[in-house]
């Protein structure tokens, strides 16, 4: 950076590996970083208050329409709070079918994620289509991984984005045996596919950049934590779902549109896959643990760069997850509990591919909907994207801009942010003396 050059403005215009939009602005004076701001400029949605007025029923279709990606985090979270209110115990048969959808949302999800969004930056591409040219191997793998999870989410779900099968109390309609069987064999060959996915990405350049996280995720007693469990930490915390708004702050930040999540007295945390690795690391299948360890990672891994080799590792937890089911798939019948409108508060959280994702909703005597209360898991990471960026751009302030900005980019696209559900983002602008 040149001495002397007080104002400056770094400007990607157009990003298509992150959805949404925002910019970082970096303040330096005397050669120091002075002030850093993740800013969300993205106008607010207001679904909470769409919410309102609507019968509880209806939330879960309402609410998956906040993300074409992962709709099926919202539909389960939502179902959960609601059945809470009506006291619906949900047929085994129903909670698999559940995972087994949920798992179809994990694949195309971390799959997009992994190979279009966030490899091109360690092998050094402006896009997956750029990357393409030299690794067309790896990109048609992750294409048919991506196919794959949208095939599952479309014999579970009835369609691929935005599923309309899924109800509370259960599903509309229940896929019989014959329906599902043609993915089993898919899935064995997802499988090859997503142990072939932590090699590849096991052997990226990593930087040197641990950071001490407190993570925070579902876990399950007997299960890697997706649908349900109890929110733990790894500094103590282990609590109800019930109990999220007394142990979580939601605050305003001049700079944002979108809410930065905080533990009370403890600050930022940190969700998605590198906490339910650190959480459910003893919930994961062998072969999905051996794959880990062949990768290079520990019971616990605090690089968020290395986030792209535990996803990895969960889409083989997720095709094993789902070949599993289908090995003992019985079709729930009837397809969905019954069940009164009633007054009441629910509270549900499931574990979307970027993390925990918590709604409240409290209903009146009809069973309408009086509040809502939904938090993304890219408002829980605000904070933690932000405490990153500060202890990274110092460590690269003698890197040319071009190369700062892509640092920058990159360790905003550790989390696969998605406010809008997500970020577009880069727009840097630095400020002050090198």
């Amino acid at each position: 950076m040149r001495a002397g050059k007080r104002n400056r403005t770094l400007k990607v215009d157009v990003l298509t590996r992150v959805e949404g939009e925002g910019a970082l602005d970096v303040r330096l004076q005397d050669g120091k970083l002075k002030d850093l701001k993740l800013r969300i400029y993205e106008p607010p949605r207001f679904f909470e208050g769409l919410l309102r007025g609507r019968r509880g029923d209806e939330a879960p279709d309402i609410t998956a329409r906040i993300c074409g990606i992962c709709p099926v985090a919202y539909q389960m979270s939502a179902c959960q709070a609601l059945e809470r209110v009506y006291g619906v115990q949900v047929d085994e048969r129903v909670r698999a079918l559940r995972r087994l959808l949920y798992c179809g949302e994990w694949i195309e999800s971390h799959a997009l994620h992994v190979y279009l969004l966030h490899a091109p930056d360690f092998l050094g591409y402006e896009s997956g289509i750029h990357m393409a040219a030299e690794h067309r191997g790896a990109v048609e793998r992750g294409l048919s991984l991506k196919k794959l999870g949208n095939r599952l989410m479309a014999a579970t779900g009835g369609r691929e984005i935005h599923p309309i099968n899924v109800r509370v109390g259960g599903f509309y309609r229940a896929p019989s045996r014959l329906e599902l069987q043609p993915l089993a064999d898919e899935l064995k060959r997802g499988l090859d596919a997503a142990l072939e996915t932590v090699d590849w990405v096991a052997a990226f350049p990593f930087p040197d950049f641990e950071q001490d996280y407190e993570f925070v995720a579902l876990r399950h007693p007997s299960e890697y934590a997706v649908l349900d469990g109890r929110l733990v930490s790894n500094r103590g915390l282990d609590i109800d779902v019930s109990e999220f708004e007394e142990h979580v702050r939601e605050e305003h930040v001049p700079h944002s549109n979108a809410l930065h999540a905080v533990l009370h007295g403890r600050g930022g945390y940190h969700v998605g896959p590198l906490a339910r690795y650190a959480v459910n690391h003893d919930r994961l299948s062998p072969l999905a643990r051996q794959a880990a360890v062949g990768a290079g990672l520990g019971p616990v891994c605090r690089n968020p760069f290395r986030s792209i080799i535990v996803r990895a590792v969960e889409l083989v937890q997720a095709c094993e997850d789902a070949i599993g089911i289908l090995a003992g798939y019985e079709p729930p019948d009837p397809p969905a509990a019954t069940f009164e409108p009633c007054a009441g508060t629910g509270y549900g959280c499931s574990e979307a591919p970027r993390g925990i994702l918590y709604h409240r909703y409290r209903l009146d005597a009809r069973g309408v909907i009086e509040t809502a209360r939904i938090v993304p898991p890219t408002s829980q990471n605000q904070k933690t994207i932000e405490n990153d960026l500060w202890q990274l751009v110092p460590r690269n302030l003698a890197l040319p801009e071009p190369e700062l900005l892509r640092v920058c980019e990159q360790a905003i696209r550790n989390y696969d942010p998605c406010i809008s559900c997500a970020t577009h983002f880069l727009k840097l602008n630095v400020e002050g003396p090198a």
